[in-house]
């Protein structure tokens, strides 16, 4: 196995190329030249580092970090986990995760949002963890909508959660989008439709764990996230990392 500073190689081949015109930002975003390798500082093989020290109680839910007291967010409640782990399986704890989404009318609080859906008052939208031992994280939340998007005459995003993770340095560096089993607008996505294999794109869709569920509360779905190597988890719409 080809490695890169002690960690497993990316297949590009296996990622989507920068340059998709149908989904039309990409051709101002992608590069114009060819990528140029340079070796890796000490600081970047091995920072940075987070603590459970950063964490608020309720970071890792979205229901109720940012309610009213005695306030919760509106739409069908779920709860994400999975586990991080390297190429070769092994988890990768003591990992930040972070969480971002539209709320279930799929409007997101940012103040140039331009989707007509009400804003929910006790929604904001955003979380965070850490991986434990095991590298097992969760988050509970709201399962967000899908929403319009202006890149062609009536492209819709499929409903989604994007994830941010910062492994045990900056070569496990990670921004992703989470999709839900069963939704046939994931493969009516511009965004999507960049990744080469249907294969590729199994590895974004969270798979509906009924066993995992809470009941009479919330649906549980599980996205296991794989960090570098020739089945790591998609990047979000771009190739980048080491």
């Amino acid at each position: 196995m080809t490695k890169t500073n002690g960690y497993a190689a990316r297949d590009r081949s296996w990622h989507p190329p920068a340059l998709t015109p149908l989904y039309k930002t990409s051709v101002t975003r992608s590069p114009r030249f060819a990528p140029i390798g340079a070796a890796t500082s000490l600081s970047e093989e091995t920072g940075p580092v987070f603590g459970h020290d950063i964490l608020g109680a309720k970071d890792n839910d979205l229901i109720t970090n940012f309610a009213a007291p005695g306030e919760m967010a509106i739409g069908p409640r779920i709860v994400v986990q999975g586990h991080v782990r390297d190429e070769f399986g092994r988890p990768v704890p003591h990992t930040l995760v972070e969480v971002w989404q539209a709320n279930a009318g799929g409007r997101y609080r940012h103040k140039k949002e331009g989707y007509l859906a009400p804003l929910d008052p006790n929604f904001g939208g955003c979380g965070r963890c850490i991986t434990d031992e095991n590298g097992f994280y969760e988050f509970l939340t709201v399962k967000p909508g899908p929403y319009p998007w202006p890149n062609g005459p009536d492209d819709w995003r499929p409903a989604h959660i994007h994830v941010s993770v910062f492994g045990h340095s900056f070569a496990q560096r990670l921004i992703t989008q989470m999709y839900f089993e069963g939704d046939p607008m994931i493969w009516q996505c511009p965004i999507v439709g960049t990744i080469p294999t249907r294969e590729a794109i199994e590895t974004l869709v969270a798979k509906l764990d009924r066993p995992g569920s809470i009941p009479m509360n919330s649906l549980c779905y599980q996205f296991d996230i794989t960090l570098r190597g020739r089945r790591q988890t998609m990047f979000e719409n771009r190739m980048e990392g080491m």
